[in-house]
C-alpha cells in the first residue's frame, strides 16, 4: 500500500512529479516543483509535514509582520532591530595603516593644493604621516579647535573649518574605513555625497516619478545639521561600530562642538553623518509607509503617489516621526500636482521637460556678466574663467536650456579666454 506525502526531492530533477516513486528519498527533502509523491509503504512511520494549523498560524504570523500587527512604531523598531544585526569590530588598524592614512592626505590635499598649509604639510608628508600614526595609536589625538565663517550664496550658512594636518586627514583616512559599512545601509533613493550618485542622479529619479505619478509631498528639514542631537547620532553610530578605539574617535568628531546638537558644515565627516542620520527616514519610508517613489538629498526629499489623500496622510506620520525620533522638524512640506512642476535640486521638473530653476538662472547670469571685468583685474585667470563657463555648460547640459544657452553666448565667451 502507499502513502501520500507532499513533496518530493529538490534533488530529483526528472522524477518529482506526481506519479513518480520514489521510495528511496527521505520525506523531509523539499520539493522545487512542489508535486505529490508516492512513497512504497516499507512500515516506517512517517508524519505528513503539511500541517493545515501550522499553515493558518503562519498565516497570520506572515500577515502581522507585513501588514502590520499593530502600529508604525512597532514596525520601525522592527526594522531597526534588522539593522543592529551585524556590528563591526578590528577597524582600529585599517583606520591607522600607513597606507591608509597616505591616501587620507592624497584625498583631503585634492583641490587644495593652492592651499599655503597643505603646501606646507607635502615637504614633511611622510614624517607628519608617521607623527600621525603614532597620535592616533597612543590615543593622544583630538579634534582642534573651528575656525568660522558666514557665507551668504545661495543662502546664509555658517561653515566650520578645521586645520588640514591632523584633523582632516584623520577624518578622510576614517571614512575610508567605515565608507563601505554604511554605504551598505543607505537605500538606492538616496543620493547625496555618494560614489555614483549625485545630484543629477536624482534629478533622473526625480523625472522618471514625475512621469509616473500625478502627485508630489516635498519637504525640507529646518536648520538640519545645527538640530542634529549628539546623542541620538552616537548611537546611531554604535549600531553598526563595535571597534572601541574606532568609537572613540568617532565620539570625539560628534562631540567636539558643544551644546548638545549640530554637526558642523565643512567636516568632511558630517555629509556622512547626515546620510547615516536621514537614514532613519529613508527607512521609515520605504518599511513602514510602504512609499515606493521616494528620492532623497540631503535633508530635502520627495514622495510621489496618484493618491492624495496617502500623501497627506505621510506627511502627517513623517513629521510626527521626525520629532519624535529624530528631534527635527519641517521648514517646508507641500503637496502638489505635478503638472505645476517639481523645483528640485536646482532644476524644474515637468513631464515633458526640465529646466534649470529660476534662483539658480539668475545667479548664473549674475555671475558670467561679472567675468569679463574680472579677467581684464587679473582677479580671475583665464584659466578659471573657462572652468567657470564650462561648469555653467555642463549644468545646463542636463536641461532644455538651449535657448538660454544661446542668450548667453557661452561658447563664444568661452573661446575668448583660450
Amino acid at each position: 500500500m502507499s502513502s501520500l506525502i507532499a513533496g518530493a526531492n529538490w534533488n530529483n530533477g526528472t522524477n518529482c512529479r506526481s506519479r513518480a516513486q520514489n521510495a528511496n528519498n527521505s520525506r523531509v527533502n523539499a520539493n522545487s516543483n512542489i508535486a505529490g509523491q508516492f512513497t512504497a509503504d516499507t512500515g516506517q512511520s512517517y508524519t505528513p509535514w503539511l500541517d493545515v494549523s501550522t499553515l493558518v498560524q503562519n498565516h497570520q504570523n506572515t500577515r502581522r509582520s507585513r501588514c502590520g500587527a499593530s502600529s508604525d512604531s512597532e514596525r520601525h523598531a522592527s526594522h531597526l532591530k534588522g539593522q543592529t544585526m551585524k556590528r563591526h569590530g578590528n577597524l582600529w588598524d585599517n583606520i591607522t595603516d600607513l597606507d591608509n592614512l597616505r591616501a587620507a592626505y592624497r584625498t583631503a590635499r585634492k583641490g587644495k593644493s593652492w592651499q599655503r598649509t597643505v603646501q606646507q604639510f607635502d615637504r614633511t608628508a611622510e614624517t607628519s604621516l608617521l607623527g600621525l600614526q603614532r597620535i592616533l595609536r597612543n590615543k593622544t589625538f583630538t579634534t582642534s579647535k573651528y575656525k568660522t565663517k558666514v557665507i551668504h550664496e545661495p543662502k546664509e550658512r555658517l561653515i566650520y573649518s578645521l586645520p588640514f594636518f591632523p584633523d582632516r586627514i584623520v577624518q578622510h583616512a576614517l571614512m575610508q574605513v567605515l565608507e563601505p559599512i554604511w554605504e551598505g545601509l543607505f537605500i538606492h533613493e538616496s543620493h547625496a555625497c555618494r560614489k555614483g550618485k549625485g545630484i543629477h542622479s536624482g534629478s533622473i529619479k526625480t523625472m522618471e516619478y514625475v512621469r509616473k505619478h500625478d502627485y508630489c509631498l516635498k519637504c525640507d528639514i529646518s536648520k538640519f545639521y545645527p538640530s542634529i542631537p549628539h546623542d541620538t547620532l552616537f548611537r546611531i553610530v554604535k549600531r553598526k561600530i563595535k571597534c572601541p578605539d574606532t568609537l572613540a574617535l568617532l565620539e570625539n568628531i560628534i562631540y567636539s562642538i558643544g551644546g548638545g546638537t549640530n554637526t558642523p558644515i565643512g567636516n568632511y565627516t558630517s555629509q556622512w553623518f547626515g546620510n547615516l542620520y536621514m537614514n532613519e527616514l529613508d527607512r521609515y519610508v520605504k518599511q513602514v509607509l510602504k512609499i515606493k517613489a521616494y528620492v532623497r538629498y540631503c535633508d530635502d526629499f520627495l514622495l510621489f503617489h496618484d493618491d492624495k489623500r496617502l500623501l497627506n496622510d505621510c506627511a502627517a506620520k513623517i513629521k510626527a516621526f521626525l520629532a519624535d525620533k529624530l528631534s527635527l522638524t519641517m521648514s517646508k512640506c507641500s503637496l502638489f500636482h505635478v503638472k505645476q512642476g517639481v523645483d528640485f535640486l536646482g532644476y524644474r521638473h515637468f513631464r515633458h521637460h526640465i529646466l534649470l530653476r529660476k534662483s539658480t538662472t539668475k545667479r548664473v547670469i549674475k555671475r558670467l556678466a561679472k567675468l569679463p571685468g574680472l579677467v581684464a583685474k587679473g582677479m580671475v585667470s583665464k584659466e578659471s574663467a573657462r572652468s567657470s563657463i564650462a561648469s555653467t555648460m555642463g549644468w545646463m547640459r542636463w536641461a532644455n536650456c538651449h535657448n538660454l544657452a544661446h542668450r548667453l553666448n557661452l561658447e563664444q565667451m568661452k573661446e575668448q579666454y583660450v
